[in-house]
């Protein structure tokens, strides 16, 4: 053996190669919640699930799901549905670009084939106010199922990086791994409640005082608008007495009905509402998605910054 053979170290790395069938199958457990569900939707039994998920995770050497109810992504599962999902648009935007996407068979089983399934994430006001109308209108020209996934604004982006979806109505401005960012506009609120409650708790004005005692109406226990609103005008917001109503809609009803005051969406303030004063409260969203090349995704993305140019403030 020569000097420099010898100081040569041999490195090898073995390669696996991820069976996409099998990571589809993670995906389907995590999509459905169970293994029982996600084998109803691969047309498989619940056998074979529980077969295909010891098989990625003997293959890998880690679990990939929690065993819970609902079953839980572990990190190695969160890649694998992010590998499963992104193979999944890639396949399709490649049958689409070679004309099989639009055969001749009309039977219902191959036109479910065609279709896909396109998770995205959005916040509750958004999807309330302006979302829908660009899922609709993408739904008209391609073969699309939308899954919608609702957070808060501030949690969207978590859902992207978990693989959980392919695009989100985010808060964030900055890129979650392997994301592409664009500028929507901004989401206005105003703080609003009905002539009566606003007579009855602020008739002396909206002080600190007063506002210590009036009952607010909070979306539920992420969310942080009324919250920083109330910081804002000097007040604790954790002592004031509020009603949690998790449904965009039903939260503006609950203003509206007089049950407390509201941070109320420019898009679904009312007539019969009164403003209680000071600066809109101005919440920045961005479009995020996966930074791959997928012209199914970019007409998404367009619709939904179109949309956005027309209903949100600009920044």
């Amino acid at each position: 053996m020569s000097a420099s053979e010898a100081n040569c170290t041999s490195i090898s790395i073995a390669y696996v190669k991820i069976d996409a069938q099998l990571a589809a199958t993670v995906a389907a457990v995590i999509d459905e919640g169970s293994f029982d569900a996600a084998a109803r939707r691969l047309h498989i039994t619940p056998s074979a699930v529980s077969q295909r998920i010891k098989a990625v995770e003997q293959q890998l050497g880690r679990v990939v799901v929690v065993r819970a109810r609902p079953v839980r992504a572990t990190e190695a599962g969160e890649a694998l549905v992010r590998l499963a999902r992104q193979v999944e648009l890639l396949e399709h935007d490649a049958v689409v670009a070679f004309g099989l996407g639009d055969g001749e068979g009309s039977d219902v089983e191959g036109a479910a084939r065609r279709r896909i399934r396109i998770p995205l994430a959005v916040n509750a006001d958004s999807m309330a106010t302006w979302f829908l109308q660009p899922l609709a209108r993408v739904a008209r020209q391609h073969p699309i199922d939308v899954d919608l996934h609702r957070d808060d604004q501030n949690y969207t982006a978590r859902l992207l990086e978990s693989g959980e979806v392919m695009a989100a109505v985010t808060s964030e401005a900055e890129p979650v791994g392997g994301s592409a960012v664009t500028p929507l506009g901004v989401l206005e609120y105003r703080p609003m409640a009905t002539a009566e409650y606003a007579e009855r708790w602020f008739a002396d004005g909206v002080t600190a005082e007063a506002l210590k005692l009036a009952p607010f109406v909070d979306f539920d226990r992420r969310d942080t608008l009324q919250h920083d609103w109330l910081r804002g005008h000097g007040v604790e917001p954790w002592s004031v007495p509020r009603h949690y109503v998790p449904a965009s809609h039903d939260f503006s009803q609950a203003v509206r009905l007089g049950l407390g005051w509201g941070l109320i969406p420019g898009p679904q303030a009312s007539d019969n509402l009164v403003d209680l004063g000071g600066p809109p409260t101005r919440v920045g969203l961005y479009w995020q998605q996966w930074n791959l090349r997928s012209p199914l995704l970019d007409a998404i993305a367009a619709e939904v910054a179109a949309e956005a140019r027309r209903v949100l403030a600009p920044f």
